[in-house]
């Protein structure tokens, strides 16, 4: 196992990160921006460096000081967290060129899966359903009208490189054709500096279904079931669920076991996600794979009762898988709010700011992954998230039960969050019956 590994990233997951590495006896090097200098994970790691000013340009993605600060601190790992630089190909090689551990994936497979029409092309030759779409990159727009009427109208157009909801649009129609993919495109290279788009059949109202799972050095893929990550707004999830309501055992079956045949065709190793559309009729198509470890990862872990990150940390260390498929099975059922700083009535606007007081909430089945503290100054230079509040119930009704109790309980003074906005859906007819799909908050099926 590791002695010392950084964690290039910051907010909760660096804290969670850090958790995970206490647990496993390492030391934790913590690395924080100049606008980070008082955020929790600097201050609980036992180490941390200072890696640049406040923009993440030159800081969090400033490859060549995180790796300084690796060698420096005598770590002999970097766990990349997610977003920032964890899906990025290059500084996955770039550790390995140093001598150190890369936490995740290879470079190689970050590379493959990373962009959207390689990785679709590996979903078919494992056998794993995909919608009818482009075989490749759009060459220009010439080309997405051609394949727009080759394919049928609605389409949507996804960044090539892309993740996180960005660079998506949909065209019902030839004359909404230019706005999406312009706007797709702008939004692309925007995010991820590549405006390659794809183009594939917009499925309608479907639901987002993700199955975790998990590979080591030794060829063993394993799947950890699926999150219901339906509830979005403009392709950003709000709520998460573990098992999915929607999902029957049948279709867990045979979503699982397309999840672990492309993980296996690829070499997949370390934790991943592979996403799916689904139909009202329960057919699922592939989406794409995510190569890091997931926001919602914990729902996850609160039904199978393994630890992800601990996980992680093994296997790059080289140890084989500690269980294998058979010793898993569904444990009662979890729920994950993301706390974002936001205001839901300014149209989601972020509200950074200073954390006057706060009161996180507790009791049975209660977890917060969190990097707010009371008079913590939330930057305006990063994602909006301060934490996700996670919890457990033997079943979806006492989960729910639960979330909104902690939704209650859970007070920020300062600044402002989507809470209660959650809560309205928490309380809706539409999710307590699991009556949603992607489209739902736009379609206002929780009013």
């Amino acid at each position: 196992m590791f002695q010392k590994v950084l964690i290039a990233n910051r907010g909760e997951i660096a804290v969670r990160i850090i958790q995970a590495c206490r647990d496993l006896g390492i030391i934790s090097v913590a690395v924080y921006s100049e606008a980070d200098r008082e955020a929790l994970h600097a201050q609980i790691a036992d180490e941390a460096v200072c890696i640049g000013p406040a923009r993440a340009a030159d800081s969090y993605l400033n490859m060549d000081n995180i790796i300084s600060a690796a060698l420096a601190s005598g770590c002999q790992a970097i766990h990349p967290g997610f977003g920032f630089l964890s899906e990025n190909p290059d500084f996955a090689e770039r550790i390995t060129q140093a001598g150190l551990a890369f936490i995740g994936p290879t470079a190689a497979t970050i590379r493959l899966m990373g962009d959207k029409s390689e990785a679709k092309r590996n979903a078919i030759a494992a056998g794993v359903p995909v919608a009818l779409g482009t075989d490749g990159p759009l060459r220009d727009f010439d080309e997405a009208i051609s394949e727009a009427e080759r394919i049928g109208y609605p389409v949507m157009l996804k960044a090539a490189s892309g993740g996180g909801g960005k660079g998506i649009r949909v065209a019902e129609s030839v004359k909404d054709l230019k706005d999406a993919y312009d706007s797709a495109s702008a939004e692309a290279i925007a995010n991820f500096g590549d405006g390659r788009l794809y183009m594939e059949k917009y499925i309608h109202n479907p639901r987002h279904i993700e199955v975790q799972i998990l590979g080591d050095n030794y060829g063993n893929v394993v799947h950890l079931f699926e999150r219901e990550c339906s509830v979005q707004r403009r392709h950003q999830k709000l709520i998460e669920e573990s098992p999915s309501a929607f999902v029957t055992p049948e279709l867990r079956e045979k979503m699982t076991s397309a999840a672990v045949a492309l993980a296996k065709r690829v070499g997949y190793r370390n934790a991943g996600t592979i996403e799916f559309l689904v139909d009202n009729d329960r057919n699922f198509y592939f989406c794409e794979m995510n190569t890091r470890i997931q926001v919602e990862h914990p729902v996850t872990e609160e039904v199978t009762g393994v630890d992800l990150v601990c996980e992680q940390l093994r296997v790059a260390a080289g140890e084989p898988l500690s269980f294998k498929q058979e010793d898993l099975t569904i444990r009662g059922h979890a729920i994950e709010c993301r706390i974002n700083a936001e205001d839901p009535s300014r149209n989601f606007a972020p509200c950074p700011g200073t954390l006057v007081s706060l009161h996180l909430p507790g009791g049975p089945g209660v977890r917060v992954d969190s990097a707010a503290y009371q008079g913590y100054k939330i930057p305006p230079f990063y994602d909006s998230m301060i934490g996700k509040l996670i919890v457990y119930g033997a079943d979806r009704e006492q989960a729910i039960v639960r979330m909104r109790r902690a939704l209650a309980e859970m007070l920020f003074e300062g600044v402002v969050t989507a809470t209660d906005y959650q809560m309205h859906i928490l309380c809706s007819k539409a999710f307590v019956e699991a009556n949603f799909n992607v489209n739902s908050i736009a379609n206002g099926d929780f009013d």
